[in-house]
């Protein structure tokens, strides 16, 4: 071969088929960064906005979250299969378009109702773009770095859950929620612009199934079930933090303290995020799920006893170690057990549990928090966290005792 020929796009992408860093990764994976970023933004600060500004109770804050929750988990049945139709191109256009111009509308929110329509809009648009984009991501992971390559993806989503709340409850302490919801919308467009910049290898179409009834293993990935529904108990217990933790705070009198709370959560679960893809490769998940299991329950029990801010960050910092882990473990297992076709899918249905359970977490607590305060709420989520192990154990590890299943039709 002439060593002057420009090499082919086809001979690239074969040359560079184990790299894991390249461009449209990156592009990605910032794409994915500005959404879950504008998500993190608004989790942290609208249950403030909801009880200062529209004068709602604990359980309507917590109705802002659920409803938000049930919009993405309608929309994710249907997101595997849109993109399996569509191409996950279009999907992540019309998604992320969608996800920027509800964004922005919280500018004109000035009454319970509007916001909850709001929030239905601003979740389906959220699920289907976080399901499209991490459809993207996988084609660009290189098959043997799979629980790696998950890991850093995650990892961004990590940085804007430690970037988000921060950036939301300080710039509403100093600047109002009018600049706040104008910096939820430019980070939303710099979401669009990243996912419009990535391309992403082909792959040879799926076999399509005759015309007829919609099937619904054509909305669920059956293999996923398992590990989601210990997703599914794992995110109940969680929503209790983003929902509830700037309220908590207040009460405590340390309400500087809760965008804190979220670095000191950050920052643990970005400080051991190398190593964990890497051991989820070499030694498999179970080596991995139960000590963060135990970490997040340990967190959770320390902030429901928290009275000093030194007290409450540490809670914080063990509980991002704990459950930072454990959720890229969870999604390498969902990718994993799907063949290549199905990835999408998997995706998709893995994560219509977790949001199931982040959506019935955060009314649930909600009211536990109203009856009984919200360190009595923040131990009984400790319990909750525990019995995650429970249902991996039984659902996941005995049928699956030594590693990760492979996909059988995806070589």
């Amino acid at each position: 071969m002439d060593p002057r020929r420009r090499p082919n796009r086809r001979e690239t992408m074969r040359d560079n088929k184990n790299v894991l860093w390249s461009s449209n990764f990156i592009l990605i994976c910032l794409s994915s960064f500005f959404v879950f970023i504008t998500f993190y933004i608004l989790a942290a600060s609208l249950p403030v906005f909801v009880k200062e500004n529209l004068g709602g109770s604990e359980e309507q804050i917590g109705l802002t979250m659920t409803i938000f929750i049930i919009a993405s988990v309608l929309a994710r049945l249907f997101a595997g299969t849109w993109i399996s139709r569509f191409g996950e191109r279009k999907m992540v256009f019309i998604s992320l378009l969608l996800f920027f111009i509800a964004s922005a509308y919280y500018l004109n929110i000035y009454s319970l109702v509007i916001l909850f329509v709001l929030r239905f809009v601003h979740g389906g648009s959220f699920a289907v773009s976080t399901t499209s984009t991490t459809a993207v991501a996988l084609r660009l992971i290189p098959a043997n770095r799979k629980g790696e390559g998950i890991s850093y993806f995650s990892l961004f989503m990590s940085l804007a859950m430690v970037i988000g709340p921060f950036i939301g409850l300080t710039i509403n302490s100093h600047f109002g929620f009018r600049v706040l919801f104008i910096i939820c919308g430019f980070f939303a467009l710099l979401a669009l612009v990243f996912a419009l910049l990535t391309r992403s290898p082909k792959i040879e179409a799926a076999p399509r199934a005759a015309k007829g009834k919609l099937h619904w293993r054509d909305l669920i990935e059956p293999s996923v079930i398992p590990v989601g529904l210990a997703g599914f108990v794992l995110a109940f217990a969680y929503s209790g933090l983003t929902s509830f933790i700037s309220v908590y705070a207040s009460d405590l009198s340390i309400g500087a303290m809760a965008g804190y709370f979220f670095v000191c959560f950050g920052i643990m679960i970005v400080i051991p995020r190398p190593l964990v893809g890497k051991i989820l490769d070499k030694y498999g998940e179970h080596v991995i799920v139960y000590p963060c299991i135990v970490a997040f329950t340990i967190g959770m029990i320390l902030l429901g006893l928290a009275h000093t801010p030194a007290m409450f960050l540490l809670a914080g910092a063990i509980c991002g170690l704990g459950y930072g882990s454990m959720l890229p473990c969870f999604q390498t297992i969902a990718v994993k057990k799907a063949s290549v076709h199905r990835q999408a899918l998997a995706t998709a249905t893995f994560f219509v549990l977790f949001d199931s359970g982040y959506g019935v977490g955060s009314y649930v607590l909600g009211l536990l928090a109203e009856s009984s305060g919200y360190a009595h709420m923040y131990l009984i989520s400790a319990v909750i966290v525990a019995f995650t192990a429970v249902i991996y154990f039984a659902l996941h590890h005995r049928r699956n005792p030594a590693a990760i299943a492979e996909p059988s039709s995806a070589k």
